[in-house]
């Protein structure tokens, strides 16, 4: 026994700085945007009224920020990259009551360790400032330098000793977008500081000092001014302000979507799933509105520090919060719409609450109101009519009539066999494709040995995918020119994201130039699209193409091909002429892969005549 135990004894052994400052870096430093957001948190903290940052290779090259507040003073310096090391906590009660972004003394301590960092600071009343320069976690100098008060830190080869993470980050569209939804939650909460984000020598947004309605149109497009809805109520769980947007300017992808804690950005599920049904009634699938939601709440009512990242909180009364929130947006957005709440004498009213959590007395109403002429989106005039009345309802539009649709095989053209399946080509008759759609969602027809339907839009979407991809090969798209260009304001995000994308977009047929301030004047498209609503489509492009980011392993020409033909398929639910048939069945069955969308889905189904014998016995 004593052999054994001399064996294994000094086996647990203490991780040296150089490796355990590494561990830490994994969960404080995920990314670039995880710089950023740590660097961000201490200017803010340090009292600057004007922060900018630099970007420089989507923050894999260099990531600095620099801020006019209260400068390090030159013993403090040091301390600075030792973990643990902090100004914002003395004792256990302190966890507690916390108000400032950064407190655990772990950011500085990680970035240093898995990357080269420059830091400059000077206080006021210093005469000089200083200069520490940190890689790898080592100290390689400390001196004496002539800068403006405040503190610049530059962050260069972000995981330049760590080869294995940097692998691991995603493409520069991708980690340049975190950057951005970053820097717009520090910019969101934070009205009263001048900000700056400048990205590869380009000027990405320059906000001054403004108010929060001022700044959100700086931030996601001059068309929210219009649309944006107050909101703001006080009770004593918490104070609650902010805005939300009309629904007509939903996006087609998340983002967009922002909570506040005493001034913290945080996420939360369950708020979102809140809002996100309250919005339902007007939204189509796959659509989310802009919030942003602020909560003024003692420190001792909420958790900051249940997340190493510090993204999620935990409130001491998650339903009362939860009930607040789904009152006062539900107040401000039926206000807009003008939509009487029916239920409104049965709730109780918001200054009454009290940190409970039964605040709701009643059910609201959650109907497709129609007032004013608005509309839901869902709406749908036949949905409480029962299936016998579908079927036999005189007063409804026919579909065509099936008779004398059927003729002998001997007709028929000769049939394609396709590389997998019972599947048939349909059978074409002249003058009479022998094509019918059924619930403007499915186009029919039979072939020489039974029947096949033909899901519209995963058809139209496969022709449009081919096309995108033909077109990216000839180099030769083809184009019809507006007869007015049309200007239009993207996001930061989105704009930089139509710059990368931009030669591909233009071989698909688009015409594009881009513009400062994150404006591109379209003066062309692809002559097979609608042209009148080129925003719509290309900010619909850009959003599906980043749906399809870090799902797929397919390439960047791929997924923009994918993006296209998604937003430009004809969608279920369009009524389709005889010739748009004919175009949409003679289109598909001369694609590569006729049989299945672009993403695998199935675009035909096949019933043979013997299963449908077999239903009918």
């Amino acid at each position: 026994m004593e052999e054994q135990a001399q064996e294994h004894k000094g086996k647990i052994k203490l991780l040296p700085p150089e490796i355990s400052n590494k561990i830490a870096a994994g969960e404080v430093v995920q990314r670039p945007s995880s710089v950023v957001k740590e660097l961000l948190d201490n200017a803010i903290d340090s009292g600057a009224d004007s922060i900018k940052v630099l970007i420089q290779g989507s923050g894999k090259t260099l990531i600095q920020v620099i801020d006019n507040g209260s400068g390090i003073a030159e013993d403090d310096i040091p301390n600075i990259f030792l973990r643990h090391a902090t100004s914002k906590i003395g004792s256990v009660d302190d966890l507690y009551n916390i108000m400032t972004l950064g407190f655990r003394g772990e950011a500085m301590a990680s970035i240093a360790s898995v990357a080269q960092v420059t830091l400059t600071t000077k206080r006021e009343e210093d005469e000089n400032g200083w200069e520490a320069e940190i890689w790898g976690g080592e100290q390689r100098r400390f001196e004496p330098a002539a800068t403006d008060n405040g503190t610049s830190v530059a962050v260069r080869n972000l995981f330049y000793n760590v080869p294995a993470r940097r692998a691991f980050l995603k493409t520069d569209a991708t980690e340049f977008r975190h950057i951005i939804l970053t820097f717009q939650q520090a910019a969101l909460a934070n009205t009263q500081i001048a900000m700056e984000l400048v990205a590869n020598g380009e000027v990405v947004y320059k906000l001054p000092q403004q108010r929060l309605s001022e700044r959100i149109p700086e931030l996601f497009g001059k068309s929210y001014k219009a649309s944006l809805i107050p909101l703001e109520e006080k009770t004593t769980m918490a104070t609650v302000y902010g805005y939300i947007i009309d629904p007509k300017l939903s996006k087609k992808s998340r983002g967009e979507q922002f909570f506040f804690v005493n001034g913290r950005p945080f996420m939360h599920r369950h708020l979102n799933y809140v809002i996100q049904n309250i919005y339902s009634n007007w939204l189509r699938d796959n659509e989310y509105p802009f919030y942003a939601l602020f909560f003024d709440i003692e420190p001792t009512l909420v958790d900051v520090n249940v997340h190493p990242s510090k993204l999620e909180v935990k409130f001491e009364d998650e339903r009362g919060i939860s009930a607040l929130t789904r009152s006062i947006v539900k107040k401000a957005l039926y206000e807009h719409l003008q939509i009487p709440d029916l239920h409104d004498g049965d709730t109780a009213k918001s200054d009454t609450f009290s940190g409970g959590s039964s605040f709701e007395k009643g059910s609201w109403g959650s109907g497709n109101w129609q007032s004013g002429g608005f509309t839901s989106k869902k709406s749908n005039p036949s949905s409480s009519k029962d299936w016998g009345n579908l079927l036999y309802d005189t007063g409804a539009k026919k579909e065509p009539s099936f008779s004398g649709g059927y003729h002998s095989p001997e007709h028929s053209q000769k049939e394609i066999s396709p590389v997998t399946g019972d599947f048939q080509k349909p059978v074409k008759h002249q003058p009479d494709r022998n094509y019918w759609q059924l619930h403007n969602q499915f186009i029919i027809s039979q072939t020489l040995s039974g029947m096949c339907l033909v899901d519209q839009h995963a058809a139209h979407k496969r022709i449009m995918y081919e096309r995108a991809l033909s077109a990216f090969d000839s180099g030769l798209p083809s184009s019809q020119q507006l007869l007015f260009p049309h200007t239009i304001d993207f996001s930061a995000s989105d704009f930089a994201l139509l710059k990368q994308l931009l030669p591909d977009i233009s071989k698909m047929g688009f015409h594009i130039q881009l513009l400062s301030g994150n404006t591109a004047m379209v003066t062309g498209v692809p002559s097979d699209i609608q042209a009148g609503n080129e925003k719509d489509m290309l900010e619909n492009v850009l959003h599906q193409y980043h749906a399809l980011e870090g799902k797929l392993s397919l390439s960047s020409r791929d997924k923009l091909a994918i993006a296209f033909a998604t937003r430009t398929a004809i969608p279920r639910g369009k009524q389709l002429s005889s010739v748009e048939m004919d175009a949409i069945m003679d289109q598909l069955f001369t694609c590569e892969e006729p049989y299945t969308d672009p993403l695998g889905k199935p675009t035909i189904q096949y019933l043979s005549l013997d299963e449908l014998r077999q239903r009918f016995k």
